[in-house]
């Protein structure tokens, strides 16, 4: 049983007023019932004797009269990666209000070209107790806080963005503090100039230099969800059947991390009640693991991984990544990019899409420059990363020695649900890759 509690908080400042203010608070359980392959799950809002009769009774609809053996338990830990401080009181309203028009006003004076600013403010709690049937009883208190800010300029009727963002499990008042939120206006309002001035971006292949930290976030998509246990179980991912071969190109290595302290990723145990771990996914080039809930473990007859991870109390577990990244070479990041003869020089990235059976994506740049002899050029607008998982893992030929985590924006999506991930690299030649732009 994963009994849950949650309050959130958003405070949404654009056009120079507030554009929304939100506070939502919920509470509710979710029981499962498995036996073998099969899963019964049942929840409701209410915490009543009947709601649970109900609940059970629905659950075990689904598997039957039971039988077989149970699993063996989690081991219990006390494990504890961030505060249980409360975010949303980590600050007063008006503090957090006076400081939206704070970022509003310094982001405006910095360039009469400003034409908006947004700028979000979010906090959550959240508090989980499980409940397994050999007994063991865990609880854990889990906060996040957002600051996400947004700066759009206009020259000779071209209006550009640029926007950035970070938290992670704290309290609110670091993210407010002017030392904090400051250079983040700068950062959003640099990229939103260099874009002012990018020019159509070229289609074709190219060899493709990737910054360090978020455009990890490739890695998250193209890779990391094709290591997910369940899919190797059914074998709808690319990378089933292949354990203990080579997948990537030789000092490729890459982990899922849940236990770095305060990251927006970690957690201190799953949602099954399991310890989070560090587990190592390739290892110099070599495929040496996947990400396990429980069930899925059990049935590949592996150890779970601490990956069982859920959006709340209405969603059933299922492999989860928590921190995903690949660790650095010894290769000076300037000595990748001067090494790049004709291609592109990615350094932020938006949204993207994956198919997990072949491992395609689709990843749009947000700044990117073109690269000729080794000197970078003129910022692109408008470039596409398009390419293959296993195939761009082979196809590395550069990595850099500077690995940088992401500043805690990300959030990942499957099967409906939505959990808070992290994701990190370093700098990273990839060859051959093709993009997709409006120049020919």
């Amino acid at each position: 049983m994963f009994l849950e509690r949650r309050r959130s908080e958003a405070l949404v400042f654009d056009d120079s007023r507030v554009k929304n203010a939100s506070y939502n608070a919920s509470e509710g359980f979710g029981l499962r019932a498995v036996h073998g392959e099969t899963t019964g799950y049942a929840h409701s809002t209410q915490m009543t004797q009947s709601a649970l009769k109900r609940a059970a009774d629905t659950a075990r609809l689904a598997v039957g009269v039971g039988g077989g053996t149970l699993a063996e338990a989690p081991q219990p830990t006390n494990q504890r990666l961030y505060t249980d401080i409360d975010p949303i009181s980590d600050a007063e309203f008006s503090v957090k209000l006076d400081t939206l028009k704070e970022i509003d006003a310094y982001a405006r004076a910095l360039d009469k070209r400003v034409v908006q600013v947004s700028a979000t403010i979010a906090a959550s709690l959240q508090e989980v107790e499980i409940l397994r049937p050999e007994g063991t009883r865990v609880r854990d208190v889990r906060p996040m806080a957002r600051l996400n800010i947004s700066v759009i300029v206009e020259q000779d009727g071209r209006r550009e963005s640029g926007g950035v963002g970070g938290g992670g499990r704290h309290g609110l008042l670091q993210l407010i503090a002017p030392e904090s939120w400051k250079p983040k206006v700068s950062e959003a309002m640099r990229v939103a100039l260099v874009n002012l001035d990018a020019e159509p971006a070229p289609a074709g292949q190219f060899d493709v230099v990737l910054g360090p930290g978020w455009p990890g976030i490739l890695l998250h998509e193209a890779i990391g969800h094709g290591l997910e246990g369940d899919f190797n179980r059914k074998k709808t991912s690319a990378f089933a059947g292949l354990m203990g071969q080579r997948i990537a190109a030789k000092g490729v290595t890459v982990l899922d991390d849940g236990t770095i302290p305060d990251r927006r990723g970690s957690i201190s145990f799953d949602d099954e009640g399991t310890q989070s771990g560090k587990n190592t996914l390739i290892d110099d080039g070599i495929l040496v693991g996947y990400m396990q809930d429980r069930q899925n473990a059990r049935l590949m007859g592996v150890a779970p991984t601490g990956n069982g991870r859920r959006e709340s109390y209405a969603h059933a577990p299922m492999p989860r990544m928590t921190n995903t990244y690949m660790l650095g070479g010894e290769t000076d990041p300037n000595d990748i990019v001067a090494d790049l003869k004709d291609g592109i020089y990615a350094v932020g990235f938006g949204g993207g899409q994956v198919d997990i059976t072949n491992g395609k994506f689709v990843f749009s740049c947000t700044e990117a420059y073109r690269v000729q002899n080794g000197i970078v050029g003129a910022p692109v607008k408008g470039a596409t990363l398009i390419g293959d998982g296993a195939t761009a893992l082979k196809h590395i030929r550069g990595i850099g020695n500077d690995m940088a985590l992401d500043p805690g924006m990300g959030n990942c999506g499957k099967a409906g649900q939505w959990v808070p991930v992290g994701v990190g690299q370093p700098t990273l030649m990839i060859g051959g890759l093709t993009v997709g732009g409006s120049k020919i």
